[in-house]
């Protein structure tokens, strides 16, 4: 009975992903010309809707009326949440047009504003602070053009503000950059790292007589947790490289709908278990979309056509190199504790019906459009 609760509720999570939608970005453009930055910032609606309120007759929809009616409250709340500088003198900006564009997970808001600058320099600063008092979970995805060059960054509560150099890097330059970019988006992927950690829980114990059985030496857990890394590390290689080189394409909003779904099913397989030894099955199956998640930020920073396999090939292991210093703190930790009822009670049960509960709020979250959780 729980094994086909179990499976009715994978199907169920797998087959609702049409309604779900991204995590909260917005995407900043910036291109320097001497003293003159032009920018565009795309912000979604559903984000600024409630932050300041947009729908203003509170039916749910957002219409084009109720966007224009409130450009200049939408100007004041984005433009005093963004400040530039250069050489050390403020850049002050002014929007100079409002739009509205369509992205993968909704209808977004368009600013294109203007900077000037007192002088030149060789490096902009740059101080992002849009709904990050509300949603710490938040990220600015930012391209920065300057002379034939793209550079590109994410803005986080703990990376505000960044200073980038307008001197044309070299390409172990953008590669370096690129593979920062991927070991910070690991760790600040909670989804991606619930979904590991849900798998490696177990790595330390056997199935043994419906319950859970510390391991008797290191061995046989250091395999466990090889072959769950190795596969998931393969199958969102695959994806990744095959969505960022334009093959394969598939919406944001099924893939993250997907995504969330994986983490239950993995937190509940250590309670139900159907794949108590073969795990690395499951991470190989979601991997694959995982993948799909991770190409979608690297898309929306942008590639370099100078460099293209440079950024892929560095941003891909920077998440390698993120996800083996967790698996490195985990492992010896969870080794220690396996033979404990602590670590297979609280950790192991109780860890994961946690990650399950949480991931299921982000699957509503996704699904319908609703905020749950601060994070």
């Amino acid at each position: 009975m729980m094994r086909r609760l179990l499976v009715a509720i994978a199907s169920l999570l797998i087959a609702l992903p049409a309604l779900a939608h991204k995590p909260s970005d917005s995407y900043l453009s910036l291109w320097v010309r001497d003293t003159v930055v032009s920018g565009q910032w795309d912000i979604a609606l559903r984000d600024l809707d409630f932050a300041i309120g947009l729908d203003a007759n509170g039916d749910a929809e957002i219409t084009w009326g109720e966007v224009r009616a409130r450009h200049a409250d939408i100007a004041a709340y984005a433009m005093a949440r963004l400040a530039l500088s250069m050489s050390g003198s403020a850049c002050p900006a002014h929007v100079t047009e409002h739009l509205i564009d369509n992205h993968t997970d909704g209808a977004y808001a368009v600013l294109r504003f203007q900077a000037e600058c007192p002088k030149t320099g060789e490096a902009l600063q740059a101080r992002y602070g849009l709904f990050f008092d509300i949603d710490p979970q938040h990220k600015g995805l930012l391209r920065l053009e300057f002379q034939g060059t793209s550079v590109v960054a994410i803005f986080s509560p703990d990376k505000a503000s960044q200073s980038f150099s307008l001197v044309k890097p070299s390409k172990l330059t953008q590669f370096f950059d690129y593979l920062v970019e991927g070991v910070w988006h690991i760790w600040i992927g909670f989804d991606h790292i619930l979904f590991l950690l849900a798998l490696l829980l177990p790595a330390v114990a056997l199935r043994s007589r419906h319950a859970w059985q510390p391991v008797k030496a290191f061995r046989p857990a250091f395999m466990n947790v090889f072959k769950i890394v190795t596969a998931f590390t393969v199958a969102h290689s695959i994806t990744l490289s095959l969505a960022t080189l334009g093959v394969v394409d598939l919406p944001s909003r099924m893939v993250e709908s997907v995504i969330a779904a994986s983490v239950v099913i993995a937190a509940l397989n250590n309670v139900f278990p159907l794949f108590s030894e073969r795990r690395w099955i499951m991470a190989f199956a979601f991997g694959l979309v995982h993948g799909f998640g991770f190409a979608s930020v690297l898309a929306d920073l942008g590639l370099p056509s100078d460099a293209l396999v440079l950024a892929l090939v560095g941003f891909n292991l920077g998440v390698e190199a993120g996800q083996l210093a967790i698996v490195s703190a985990f492992l010896p930790l969870a080794f220690a504790l396996r033979r404990t009822q602590f670590y297979r009670r609280v950790i192991l049960l109780g860890g994961s019906l946690l990650i399950a509960l949480v991931a299921s709020a982000w699957f509503v979250e996704r699904a319908f459009d609703l905020k749950l959780l601060p994070f």
